[in-house]
C-alpha cells in the first residue's frame, strides 16, 4: 500500500487532484490518499483533512492579509505529515503555499512531486530554482516548461496537459440544450467569474452590467453562470438580483454547457483553457487590488495573461486587464463574436491550432505512474 498526500488550494487544483486520485486508485486500488482539497477530490475517494472552500485568495495584498491563517494551516499539515508519514507529497499549483509545505516535507525526508507547477515562464526563473531545490520531480504540463526546469537542476518529465483528459462532454448538444433548459436557436453566453469569493466580488458585477448591455442589442440572448463548488449559490443569486437581466445558475455538467455556448466572459485562469479545448471563444478579464496589479506588472514577464494566448504565443482571444475591465469594453469585445461570423470563425481556427500544442491525451495516467514510482522508491516517506 502507498500513502499519498495531495495538497491543492483552489477549485481548479481540486479538479486536477481528483483526476490524479482516480488514476492512482485504478493503478493501485489499495492506495491511501489524503490531504487538502475540495468536493471533487472527496468524491474521488480522497480523505480531505482540510476543505479549501474558504481558502482561495489572489493578489499580493490579499495574500498578505491572510498570512496568519495560511501559516497555521501550513503548520497543521506539517504535523499531519509527521503523524502519517506519506510515501510522497503531491503539490498541485497554489505555489506560494505549496512550496512552503514541500520544504517541510523535504525536511522530514518525504519526497515531493510538483504537478501543475509554478509558471516560471511568467514569473521569472528564480522560482524554477526554488522548485528544483525542493522537489524530487516536476511533472510539466507545457512543453516549454521542460527546458526551464531542467536548466534549474530539476528532474522533469513532460506529461502533457491534463485538461485533454478531463475536459470531455457527457451528452450531445440536443441533450445539453434540454438538460439546461436552453433555447437551441438563440445565443448562449456564459458568465465565468471564477472559483474564489474575491474574484466573484471583483468581476461578477461588471459581468452582469455587461449582460444588461448585450441583451439590449440581442434581446433573445441567454445567460448562464456555472457556480463553483467553492462559492455560495445564495451569494451569487443575491448579486444577480441587483441587475435587470435573467441569469440561470448551474452547478454541474459545465463542459456540456460550454459545448452549447456561443461565447464566454471569463476570469483569467484554467477555465479559459477549458473553454478553448471545447472550441468556445472567450473574452478574458482580470482585475485585482491596485497594489497587487502594480507589483504584478513588475514581476510578470509575459505579454499575455490568458492561457489560450500564452500557449498560442500570440493574442487569439480578447483580454481586458484591470482598469480596462468595464461593461462598455467587455460588451465591445463580446458582441462581434456573437454577431460576426468572420470574427467567430477566425477565433475558432486559432483555438484549434492552439490545442495541438497541448500534447496528447493521457497526462493524468502518466502523472499517476510518476507519483507511484517516487512513492515506491527508497526515498519514500514511510520507507
Amino acid at each position: 500500500m502507498c500513502k499519498i498526500m495531495i495538497s491543492v488550494g483552489e477549485a481548479s487544483g481540486d479538479l486536477h487532484g481528483a483526476s490524479v486520485a482516480r488514476a492512482l486508485k485504478n493503478i493501485q486500488p489499495d492506495s491511501k490518499i489524503f490531504g487538502m482539497g475540495g468536493k471533487a477530490m472527496r468524491a474521488a475517494g480522497v480523505d480531505i483533512v482540510y476543505d479549501i472552500a474558504d481558502l482561495g485568495v489572489i493578489g499580493f495584498v490579499e495574500i498578505v492579509k491572510n498570512l496568519p491563517k495560511l501559516f497555521r494551516l501550513r503548520d497543521t499539515l506539517g504535523e499531519l505529515m509527521e503523524r502519517e508519514r506519506p510515501d510522497v507529497l503531491v503539490i498541485i499549483d497554489y505555489h506560494g503555499f505549496n512550496i512552503r509545505l514541500a520544504k517541510i516535507a523535504k525536511q522530514k525526508g518525504i519526497p515531493v512531486i510538483s504537478y501543475i507547477c509554478p509558471k516560471v515562464w511568467a514569473w521569472g526563473r528564480g522560482r524554477a530554482k526554488e522548485v528544483a531545490e525542493t522537489v524530487e520531480k516536476v511533472a510539466a504540463i507545457f512543453p516549454f516548461e521542460v527546458d526551464v526546469y531542467r536548466e534549474a537542476g530539476a528532474k522533469v518529465t513532460f506529461v502533457g496537459h491534463p485538461l485533454l483528459d478531463i475536459v470531455k462532454t457527457t451528452m450531445d448538444k440536443d441533450e445539453a440544450y434540454h438538460y439546461f433548459g436552453a433555447r437551441p436557436k438563440e445565443p448562449v453566453v456564459l458568465l465565468l467569474p471564477g472559483s474564489r469569493q474575491q474574484e466573484i466580488v471583483n468581476l461578477l458585477p461588471v459581468m452582469l452590467e455587461t449582460a444588461e448591455k448585450i441583451v439590449k442589442q440581442v434581446p433573445n440572448c441567454q445567460f448562464f453562470l456555472p457556480v463553483a463548488s467553492t462559492i455560495s449559490r445564495e451569494m451569487i443569486q443575491d448579486m444577480i438580483n441587483q441587475y435587470h437581466v435573467p441569469v440561470i445558475l448551474t452547478h454541474d455538467n459545465t463542459y456540456d454547457l460550454m459545448n452549447i455556448a456561443d461565447v464566454a466572459i471569463a476570469a483569467s485562469g484554467t477555465v479559459t483553457l477549458e473553454a478553448a479545448i471545447l472550441n468556445l471563444p472567450t473574452v478574458v478579464i482580470y482585475k485585482v487590488a491596485a497594489l497587487s496589479y502594480f507589483l504584478g506588472k513588475i514581476v510578470i514577464k509575459i505579454p499575455h495573461i490568458s492561457l489560450p494566448n500564452i500557449v498560442a504565443g500570440r493574442k487569439i482571444v480578447p483580454e481586458l486587464l484591470q482598469y480596462a475591465v468595464n461593461a462598455d469594453n467587455i460588451a465591445k469585445e463580446t458582441m462581434p463574436i456573437l454577431v460576426d461570423s468572420n470574427v467567430r470563425n477566425t477565433i475558432l481556427q486559432d483555438l484549434a491550432e492552439m490545442r495541438e500544442k497541448l500534447g496528447s491525451p493521457g497526462a493524468v495516467e502518466r502523472v499517476a505512474h510518476e507519483i507511484l514510482a517516487v512513492a515506491r522508491s527508497p526515498v519514500g516517506g514511510s520507507k
